[in-house]
């Protein structure tokens, strides 16, 4: 779909909702409301409908909102209606948990491949995978047309490996290295440092 103007803290929520519905649907439930998916979540019903209403029209004054139909609406926003391959660089002990990870599958991913720079773990066994050497990242990853990236490396190799992904043809980089990326117009970069959000809990407890 072509990307409109919606504030990215929009396109963050969607995730949300589209998980709290999944669960009403393994509930066997097949309709929801904005209050009621609001109530579950913590985020007011109202937000909730002006966040959905930035992509169309998908419930009914007073019969609320069909499950399937509004968690395939935003699959298809979120561009999830279909799996994409993941890469792996890092099979230290967050790559390799992230590699053991069964619940990528059902929420639109599939790990094809993971990388390591360190020769002791270079042709080892991590579930299915064998881990390959990050020499040969950008053969291995065009070759498969791989375009999203979850990266568990120290923060001093982070930006090398970032500038070798986008050489690659990533397009979509997960980054769990404790650092910042500067990456091209057009590679999307999401933060995952525990720390931070450690830090921004902490400034609510006495």
């Amino acid at each position: 779909m072509a990307h409109k103007n919606i504030p990215d803290i929009v396109i963050g929520r969607l995730p949300i909702y589209l998980r709290s519905l999944q669960r009403m649907a393994q509930e066997g439930r097949q309709v929801t409301s904005s209050q009621e998916l609001g109530e579950r979540l913590g985020i007011s019903a109202a937000q909730i409908r002006k966040d959905l209403s930035q992509f169309g029209e998908f419930g009914k004054q007073g019969t609320g909102y069909n499950i399937e139909f509004l968690s395939n609406k935003i699959r298809d926003i979120l561009n999830v209606n279909r799996n994409w391959d993941v890469a792996i660089i890092g099979a230290g002990d967050i790559g390799g948990a992230l590699a053991r990870y069964n619940g990528f599958n059902q929420r639109g991913f599939t790990i094809k491949m993971i990388f390591d720079n360190n020769p002791s773990k270079i042709g080892m066994k991590i579930d299915n995978f064998t881990v390959l050497d990050i020499a040969n990242l950008k053969e291995e990853i065009a070759g498969a047309g791989v375009q999203v990236a979850m990266m568990a490396v120290p923060a001093a190799y982070a930006q090398d490996v970032a500038d070798r992904l986008v050489a690659a043809g990533i397009k979509a980089i997960l980054n769990y290295a404790p650092v910042n990326l500067n990456v091209p117009a057009g590679v999307r970069v999401q933060h995952i440092d525990p720390a931070v959000h450690l830090q921004r809990m902490t400034y609510y407890l006495d």
